[in-house]
């Protein structure tokens, strides 16, 4: 029933029409092209691990604002709760499972990241997965009048005394905002593990670190730093994207500068565990319709993510895999053993 070809095969003029609008009813209006049905859910609660300003809240309040704007889902709610590494939002959202329904728990990398460093004992095994939405490449910043054109300049700083040169980031130590700028320092000529990386609850307040001058650069994933590098009181001195970013012509990227790296760190959703499968459908179908909106682009556009549509076992198996490359990663730096 849902393969067009078998129904258009019919000889009868009016009875090919008639299978040729069921299989579009069943493929547009019932299912998805994963066999899933295509009801959006009643209403959408974000629950954020962190707090205001960071990449988890930018990119629940970017989604809930599509969901808005496309007219898919008018009741949308947030919640900020922060501890733990993004472990206190994890834990709540299992031990409350029954009164979850309606919540998508906002991750990214770090949710691989942090199990594998045991800052919490869960995995994204523990909850159902649901589905990726956008990739965010990383940002080094330095502030607007730092005497520092490029990232060459803040590698070569390093490399004289890694101690003069301290690193904000958003999340705590030996997060992706930490190793990425780890892995670039390394691969200029320094020593990864001498870092002074300084921990902020967020990417708000990781930017404020760097404008008030307690930092001399910011790791950080670009959405949270393209507004400042915009205005003007923020540098955007590379990109960890493999090629220059349309959004930011006149932004290098690391590649540009003899760092022979890439990285970007996807962005998405997680439910309570044993909810029924009605809402794991209606979740699921959710995400994976919401980035296909011109209202979704637009928020896209704006933040310069890169669209990262991955839903259900396909999103779990790219977790998995993540896993594996991440945990080799961390190991040749020093964060694992």
């Amino acid at each position: 029933m849902g393969n067009t070809r078998t129904c258009t095969e019919f000889p009868e003029q009016v009875i090919k029409r008639l299978f040729i609008v069921l299989c579009f009813l069943f493929s547009t209006a019932g299912f998805s092209s994963t066999g899933l049905s295509s009801e959006v859910m009643p209403r959408v609660h974000f629950l954020i691990p962190a707090g205001p300003g960071g990449g988890w809240d930018g990119t629940a309040r970017g989604i809930g604002e599509a969901l808005q704007k496309s007219g898919m889902i008018e009741d949308v709610s947030y919640e900020n709760l922060s501890g733990g590494g993004g472990g206190r939002a994890i834990a709540k959202l299992i031990e409350t499972a029954d009164r979850q329904k309606n919540t998508l728990l906002i991750s990214s990398t770090p949710i691989v990241v942090r199990s594998l460093q045991g800052i919490f004992p869960q995995s994204f095994r523990d909850l159902r997965v649901i589905g990726s939405v956008i990739a965010d490449h990383t940002a080094i910043l330095v502030k607007a009048d730092a005497n520092i054109e490029s990232f060459t300049d803040l590698s070569n700083a390093y490399n004289r005394n890694p101690r003069d040169v301290k690193v904000a980031g958003g999340s705590v130590r030996g997060s992706t905002d930490h190793f990425v700028i780890a892995k670039a320092f390394q691969l200029g000529g320094g020593n990864p593990r001498s870092v002074v990386y300084v921990p902020y609850d967020g990417g708000g307040k990781a930017m404020a670190g760097l404008l008030t001058g307690e930092t001399t650069a910011l790791s950080t994933g670009l959405s949270e730093a393209i507004d400042m590098h915009r205005a003007g009181e923020a540098r955007i001195i590379a990109v960890t994207s493999p090629e220059r970013l349309p959004e930011l012509p006149d932004v290098p990227t690391l590649a540009e500068q003899g760092i022979d790296f890439s990285f970007a760190n996807w962005r998405g959703f997680f439910a309570a565990p044993g909810l029924p499968d009605s809402n794991y459908r209606q979740m699921i179908h959710t995400v994976e319709t919401i980035t296909k909106t011109p209202a979704f682009e637009e928020v896209r556009t704006r933040n310069g993510w890169t669209t990262l549509s991955l839903t259900d076992q396909v999103f779990y198996e790219f977790l998995e895999q993540q896993e594996k490359e991440i945990g080799t990663l961390m190991r040749e730096l020093g964060y694992l053993r």
